[in-house]
């Protein structure tokens, strides 16, 4: 029985074996392997040289002033008891799907060693959005993981469908969000997404020709953004001007407010919307409307 394993009654698997034995070569230390106690599955408790740690490429950027918040919380503890989540792609690298603050605050801190529990399973690196917690995620970060995850998957494994994906990506209005978030960090997800979420859905057809269709969907939303701008200008020259006016004009813009049981295509929505705002009278909107929807919309947003 390896000298590590919290359980010697039970035999751990082969394959963390390997991962602890490819640990030590790597420089690491493992302190445990053990049954995690809700699905009974093998993981690795360990210390890993902060070298060979880095983040996932799906993660989400970084927010300095997160890093800067934690810094100097744990400065104050002076102790690290947080340790990060970790896979191993391959021999001699270590990626965090969940911890990427943490690591970096290491890394600010000049650690030697990154705390981690290591998991066998490499799927777990496409499990970015359940695992994190420790920040919420905002539309547009949520959005470029997903996206990001995507299209390593599209690669990986080309012949499978977002369908089969549903658990990791979460919504299917994410995708076709993260490649507008990817051309400008500062679009209007947040404005889109009431409608997005209702007529976006999962694709069956493979992630490789998925990702054409989507680009296609995001070019349908590009347009509609276009023709909001359109009009989000007229309004400013008349003097309106309103953090809340593009959530204001879509949602009296929309092709979607009476459709009950049955909605229309994505195409069919973003078509019809498109002409909506081109065809929007701005001449009957007053200041008011838009600041008495804002507030009447908040404890909803909230």
């Amino acid at each position: 029985m390896p000298r590590w394993s919290v359980f010697p009654e039970k035999e751990p698997s082969k394959e963390i074996l390997t991962l602890a034995g490819q640990v030590e070569r790597d420089g690491g230390r493992v302190l445990a392997i053990y049954a995690e106690p809700v699905g009974g599955r093998w993981q690795i408790f360990c210390l890993l040289p902060a070298s060979r740690v880095e983040a996932s490429p799906y993660q989400r950027d970084l927010s300095p002033a997160h890093v800067k918040r934690l810094t100097e919380a744990i400065r104050k503890l002076d102790r690290f008891v947080d340790p990060i989540v970790a896979i191993s792609p391959r021999p001699g690298m270590y990626w965090t799907p969940n911890g990427n603050h943490r690591r970096a605050v290491l890394e600010k801190l000049r650690a030697e060693w990154v705390p981690a529990i290591l998991v066998a399973e490499r799927e777990v690196a496409f499990q970015v959005l359940p695992l994190n917690t420790e920040k919420a995620h905002n539309l547009r970060e949520r959005s470029l993981e997903v996206i990001r995850m995507y299209r390593a998957l599209s690669e990986a494994q080309p012949t499978s469908t977002e369908e089969d994906w549903i658990f990791q990506f979460e919504s299917a209005h994410l995708i076709t969000l993260g490649l507008l978030y990817e051309e400008n960090k500062r679009f209007a997800g947040g404005a889109f997404a009431p409608i997005l979420r209702r007529v976006d859905k999962f694709l069956r057809t493979t992630l490789r020709r998925g990702l054409d269709e989507r680009g296609e969907r995001a070019g349908l939303v590009r347009a509609a953004d276009a023709a909001l701008a359109g009009v989000v200008a007229k309004l400013k020259r008349r003097g309106v001007n309103h953090p809340y006016v593009k959530n204001f004009v879509l949602a009296r813009a929309t092709p979607l407010t009476r459709a009950r049981k049955t909605l229309p295509s994505f195409e069919q929505t973003f078509r019809r919307l498109r002409e909506n705002l081109d065809a929007f009278d701005v001449s009957k909107i007053r200041y008011e409307d838009i600041q008495r929807s804002a507030i009447m919309a908040a404890p909803a947003a909230e």
